[in-house]
């Protein structure tokens, strides 16, 4: 992919840096939590009450409930969960090569990236001869994954790691373009996550966009359109500072990501989990 930025001059790039705080993966936790809040309301009876089983598993109350585990695997002191981190800590993102066309080979070799993932672990959540924390454990990365693929710099710049080495000024402090659409921009209506996305529901359902025949890979369209926002002028900033027009601008896109990945995740696991018992076991 092209790039379209600008050197920033040495000592406030030294300064940035001094301030920024480390990289992040994903959306920020709000920004999970209001897609899992998004989705639940949207389940089918049939999906909701195996989400509903697979969440009693792990003591959980809400797809909201887990929407970052996969975030926080990172700072788990088990070991096996630092290992896991490790090999799924790919899996959050999808590197384009080229106009946002989506290319397996070139752009998740091996299947590692958030495409794959999300259909590795859809089909585990889906096959009810797996062990039940086999597939709640699927039903976390599920959740975070769609709500990853979303996120416009998650299927960025490989570069630049997706916005993260690109420093920015946000607020009176040094920060990255990454971790301004990750939680910068959301951080801005000071809203907790149920209540943005009460917000964003107030706004009516949101139309997701067709799917391109005769390429049917869900997961593959959306991180291609997540892509073309991050070709678009102006998502990264001149002059390396967010100020009040930026966030008036790049707010309301942000916020759509938000509802399409609500709306995606809902009709994934309706998809996958919206069989009853019986009905999938004659399959």
């Amino acid at each position: 992919m092209h790039r379209r930025r600008q050197s920033l001059p040495l000592a406030l790039l030294a300064s940035a840096l001094l301030a920024v705080a480390p990289a992040a993966l994903a959306w920020g936790p709000l920004g999970h939590r209001i897609v899992a809040d998004l989705a639940q309301p949207r389940l089918t009876p049939a999906a909701r009450a195996e989400v509903d089983r697979l969440l009693a598993s792990e003591h959980a109350a809400s797809l909201a409930d887990i929407a970052n585990w996969a975030d926080r695997l990172r700072d788990d002191p088990v070991p096996e969960m630092a290992v896991l981190a490790r090999e799924t800590a790919p899996l959050h993102y999808v590197n384009m090569h080229g106009r946002c066309v989506y290319r397996p080979a070139l752009d998740c070799p091996d299947g590692q990236c958030v495409v794959h993932a999300i259909h590795h672990y859809a089909a585990i959540l889906g096959d009810r001869s797996l062990p039940i924390a086999e597939r709640a454990q699927a039903l976390n990365f599920v959740v975070h994954f769609v709500g990853d693929a979303q996120q416009p710099l998650h299927a960025g710049y490989q570069d630049d790691k997706g916005g993260n080495e690109v420093q920015v000024q946000f607020e009176g402090r040094g920060s990255n373009l990454h971790r301004v659409w990750d939680s910068g921009l959301l951080s801005t209506r000071r809203l907790d996550a149920a209540a943005y996305a009460a917000l964003l529901e107030r706004e009516g359902p949101v139309a997701l966009p067709k799917p391109i025949a005769p390429f049917d890979d869900a997961p593959a369209q959306w991180v291609e359109q997540s892509c073309r926002i991050v070709m678009d002028d102006g998502v990264y900033p001149s002059g390396h500072r967010i100020d009040a027009a930026y966030v008036e601008r790049m707010r309301p896109i942000a916020e759509r990501q938000l509802r399409l990945g609500g709306a995606r995740l809902a009709a994934l696991l309706n998809r996958v989990l919206g069989r009853s018992p019986a009905a999938s076991a004659s399959q």
